[in-house]
């Protein structure tokens, strides 16, 4: 999947540093292994509710009654002011301080693909990718005017091919629409909301172009201020 979302705090954007020999040792490297995040590929650059954001991602499995489905959620977070950022329930971006604050910016954006392993339609796909908003909701996300909130889901449960072999061909599909989705549209909310925070938690401190600095959220007063918070 090739996307963006604007960098150009830390990114030297307009510099089309990124060449062919880039894209193909990119595509070499694809594994199946454990997925970084932080402050790796296309989040080396980003911010999120003003702190360094980055490559977030969670999944959920279903339980057995429910087909044992697979849920995953890969965020690319690039958006959100301070103020708003809620872990938890926790207002935790109204009592922590940026050592500096970066300039007024855009609105933001936000790249995310959710990937399962239930025989879903493309309907039901997109049915996935409108809860994801409630997943971003939950970390203080407002999706505010002019942003790019952009999200994809896919299935990995059959493959379509790209020429037919046949003239009909059968397909597994969900016999219990209603239990399944169910099921799958709160594994959505829980994996976008955990992987959006994940990305936080992950990110370094990073100085990018011109001096420009995203500073990493302070882990320890943050769990201190949910922990607080939880016990009030």
């Amino acid at each position: 999947m090739v996307g963006e979302t604007n960098d150009s705090y830390l990114n030297d954007i307009q510099g089309r540093h990124v060449r062919a020999e880039h894209v193909w040792a990119a595509i070499e490297s694809a594994s199946s292994a454990e997925v970084s995040e932080g402050n790796v590929g296309a989040g080396v650059g980003t911010i999120c509710y003003g702190w360094k954001g980055g490559i977030g991602t969670a999944s959920r499995v279903l339980p057995a009654a429910l087909g044992g489905f697979t849920l995953g959620a890969l965020v690319q977070s690039n958006f959100g002011s301070r103020q708003d950022l809620t872990i938890l329930g926790a207002p935790v971006g109204k009592r922590l301080s940026l050592p500096s604050d970066p300039p007024q910016s855009p609105p933001g954006s936000v790249m995310i693909a959710l990937a399962t392993d239930a025989p879903l339609s493309s309907r039901q796909l997109q049915r996935l990718c409108i809860r994801a908003a409630i997943g971003l909701g939950r970390t203080g996300a407002r999706m505010q005017h002019g942003s790019g909130d952009f999200v994809i889901a896919f299935s990995v449960a059959y493959r379509i091919l790209h020429l037919a072999t046949e003239l009909t061909v059968l397909r597994p599909a969900l016999a219990d629409e209603g239990k399944i989705l169910n099921a799958l549209f709160q594994a959505v909310i829980e994996c976008v909301e955990e992987a959006g925070l994940n990305s936080l938690f992950c990110a370094e401190t990073l100085v990018g172009r011109d001096g420009h600095i995203a500073y990493a959220l302070p882990l320890d007063e943050a769990l201190r201020m949910i922990k607080r918070s939880q016990e009030e």
